[in-house]
């Protein structure tokens, strides 16, 4: 018999993680017939499908020409590291964190490289740093939108046009959602499996003609990995920039990424999964708003995530609790609405704050996110409940 307290309204798809993110509606394994399974990506068919992902990426996130596109290993994680280990070093550099990715890129620049003068500007998770601290006679590294924090940039502005240093960016919440400024952005890296809910394990990095220019002038002081390497002789490995990729791909996530990429075309194109993904932070930005226990963790309404949303609960029967508590009420929440199969994977990251972190990228469905919000109350009440009952 179904509990009378339980909402009315299921969301239909319960995946709100934010990564690997849920399929664009409509999908099915249909759609996988057409991979070159059993093929070399070196053969014909394999090269035309990977050049077609190439070109189907720079028509839907608006690349300009001027821009070479790649496929490479390692999801966003190995996009990123391969421009930090090929280009860095040449300059000193800034790195910017305000959460555990760009945290990460720290401990890649300042204990892995060992890069000296090295400035890192951090912020708490809630808050931007102050952007205007940065150098741009340096090399600039940061993320565009702080996944486990749900705090971006709200633009590219504080980036001038003219600069001495590359500009590289962590984007991969961030693409195909929000307004990628590439005319600004030296690097741009990201992976399949978040806006557009892709397969895991590839990624894709997008150079400016300064970044190609460092690549073919400057050789850095340390050995480069075969997956890092796009240079050989001093010059551009060209082929890399129309599918010949570095290393195997699965051609079963190329025909799934190809057939997102053709959805995203079918929605609008960029424009469209930018306004589907506004729709849905606003779903959720709404129900905050008349919610008076629930509050964004991102302090700056200008720096709130439309992909990778953050709420935080502010009632007092859980913020009188010690950090230990916290997490583990939210948790609780979390697991209810798991156990129930309406909301999978939307507790926060283990390394921020206790939060509930809901993917709200195009391939989610605005009335999925409002049934959602349902759940949450419930599940809040019943822990709020049992913490009342144990006290």
């Amino acid at each position: 018999m179904t509990n009378p307290a339980f909402p009315a309204a299921r969301p239909a798809n319960p995946n709100f993680s934010s990564g690997p993110c849920a399929k664009r509606p409509g999908w099915s394994l249909d759609v996988l017939k057409g991979a070159a399974l059993g093929r070399s990506h070196r053969a014909k068919i394999g090269k035309q499908k990977l050049g077609r992902a190439i070109d189907l990426t720079r028509e839907v996130l608006e690349v300009p020409d001027t821009h070479l596109i790649a496929i490479v290993p390692a999801s966003d994680t190995g996009a990123l590291e391969m421009a930090l280990w090929s280009m860095l070093g040449a300059r000193k550099v800034d790195v910017l964190a305000w959460e555990s990715f760009g945290l990460g890129w720290v401990t890649d620049v300042v204990k892995q490289l060992k890069l000296p003068d090295t400035r890192t500007i951090k912020a708490e998770y809630g808050h931007l740093p102050d952007l205007s601290q940065v150098d741009f006679t340096r090399d600039v590294v940061f993320t565009w939108n702080g996944t486990t924090s749900g705090v971006r940039v709200p633009n590219a502005d504080w980036i001038p046009a003219e600069r001495e240093g590359l500009t590289i960016c962590d984007a991969t919440s961030a693409a195909f959602a929000q307004n990628l400024d590439f005319q600004k952005l030296d690097v741009v890296t990201f992976s399949w499996q978040k806006a557009l809910g892709g397969e895991a394990a590839h990624g894709m990095i997008v150079l400016s003609p300064r970044a190609v220019e460092r690549l073919t002038s400057y050789t850095p002081p340390w050995p480069l990995p075969k997956i890092f390497r796009m240079t050989k002789g001093g010059k551009l490995i060209d082929g890399l920039f129309v599918g010949e990729t570095l290393n195997t791909p699965s051609m079963l996530c190329v025909e799934d990424y190809l057939d997102a990429l053709l959805w995203a075309k079918s929605v609008g194109g960029l424009k469209g999964l930018q306004a589907r993904a506004d729709a849905n932070f606003k779903v959720l930005a709404d129900w905050a708003e008349r919610t008076p226990w629930i509050d964004h963790f991102a302090v700056d309404p200008a720096t709130r995530s439309n992909t990778s949303v953050c709420l935080k609960i502010v009632d007092p029967a859980m913020t009188a609790l010690d950090l230990a508590g916290q997490e583990a009420f939210v948790r609780a929440i979390a697991a209810r609405l798991d156990k129930e199969g309406v909301a999978y994977d939307i507790a926060f990251h283990r390394d921020a704050p206790p939060h509930f972190r809901i993917w709200a990228g195009a391939t989610i469905e605005a009335s999925d996110l409002a049934a959602l919000t349902g759940w949450i109350e419930w599940g809040f009440a019943q822990e709020k409940a049992a913490l009342k009952q144990a006290a």
